[in-house]
C-alpha cells in the first residue's frame, strides 16, 4: 500500500498491523510523487490538504492516480480530514468524482464539530460496500445511532452548511493570529487551509531544541519529524495547530510561541 512520506503515524500503524507492506511516496510543491505508486494494490493520499506539509495535489497528479487506479485495478482511498476549511481560494473538488469506481472518500466530523463525537463517512465503489460493511461488523465497531440521526439532521436543516461558515471565519482569524506573531521570525507554509501551519526553521535539528522550550512555557509543539520516516526529511520545521487551544487562551498560546521562538 503507498502512502506519502509524510502524514500519521497511527495510518502507517494500522496499514502495518494489517499485514501490508508500505511504498512511501515523496511529497514536493505539487503533492504526493504519484508516478512511484507502481505495483502498489492501493494509496492513501491526502490530496485536498497534505498532511501535515498542506500543499494540494495538482490536477494533473490527480487524473495520473485515478488513471493508475483503473488501469491495475488498484483503490485510491481519498483522506479529505479538513476540506471544509480553505481560506484563500475555492474548495478543492474532491477526487471520487473522477473514478467513483475506484477512490474511496473518506471524510470526517472531527475539525468542523467536534473529534469526540467520533464521526466519519466513507463513499465508496458500489463493489465494495458489502464487504466493507461486514469488515465494520467483525470489529465490532458499531456506530452510535443517535449521534448519527443528529449529524444527518444537521446536515439537511442547513444548520452544519452555517456551522461551517461560522467556523471558517473563527478559524481563519486564528490563522491570521498565528501568522502576525511568526512574521519576520519564521518562513510559514502549508496555510491555505486546515488548522495547521508549518513553521520552517532556520538551524538544524532547532525543532528539537524548540520543542523542550514550549514545554517549558506550557506549549506543546511536534517537530515535522514527527510526522516524516526515515529518507525523506527536510529541513527543521514545527507543525503548528492553532484550533486546540480555547478562545480564552488562544492570546496567551500566541504570546507563549513569540516567547519561545
Amino acid at each position: 500500500m503507498a502512502l506519502e512520506a509524510y502524514g500519521h503515524a497511527l495510518h502507517r500503524g494500522i496499514v502495518e498491523g494489517s499485514g501490508l507492506a508500505i511504498q512511501n511516496l515523496a511529497v514536493d510543491g505539487d503533492g504526493a510523487a504519484v508516478d512511484a505508486l507502481g505495483d502498489a494494490a492501493a494509496a492513501l493520499l491526502t490530496p485536498a490538504h497534505q498532511f501535515p506539509l498542506g500543499v494540494a495535489l495538482a490536477p494533473d497528479r490527480r487524473r495520473q492516480a485515478v488513471a493508475w487506479a483503473a488501469d491495475t485495478g488498484a483503490i485510491v482511498i481519498e483522506d479529505d480530514y479538513d476540506g471544509e476549511f480553505r481560506y484563500d481560494r475555492q474548495a478543492v473538488g474532491a477526487m471520487q468524482s473522477l473514478a467513483p469506481g475506484h477512490v474511496v472518500y473518506a471524510g470526517t466530523a472531527a475539525k468542523s464539530l467536534a473529534p469526540g463525537l467520533r464521526l466519519g463517512w466513507l463513499v465508496l465503489p458500489a463493489t465494495l460496500v458489502e464487504e466493507v460493511v461486514e469488515a465494520k461488523r467483525a470489529r465490532g465497531a458499531f456506530a452510535n445511532t443517535l449521534d448519527e440521526l443528529t449529524l444527518a439532521e444537521f446536515l439537511t436543516s442547513g444548520a452544519f452548511d452555517r456551522q461551517v461558515r461560522r467556523a471558517r471565519l473563527a478559524y481563519r482569524r486564528r490563522r491570521d493570529r498565528l501568522l502576525t506573531t511568526l512574521a519576520g521570525r519564521v518562513e510559514v507554509s502549508g496555510i491555505a487551509a486546515g488548522l495547521h501551519a508549518v513553521a520552517h526553521l532556520p538551524d538544524r535539528d532547532e525543532d528539537e531544541v524548540v520543542g523542550r522550550a514550549a514545554e517549558d512555557h506550557g506549549l506543546a509543539l511536534q517537530g515535522l519529524g514527527s510526522f516524516t520516516v526515515p529518507g525523506h526529511e527536510r529541513g527543521p520545521a514545527l507543525v503548528i495547530g492553532y484550533g486546540t487551544p480555547p478562545e480564552h487562551a488562544y492570546s496567551s498560546a500566541l504570546a507563549r510561541l513569540s516567547a519561545v521562538l
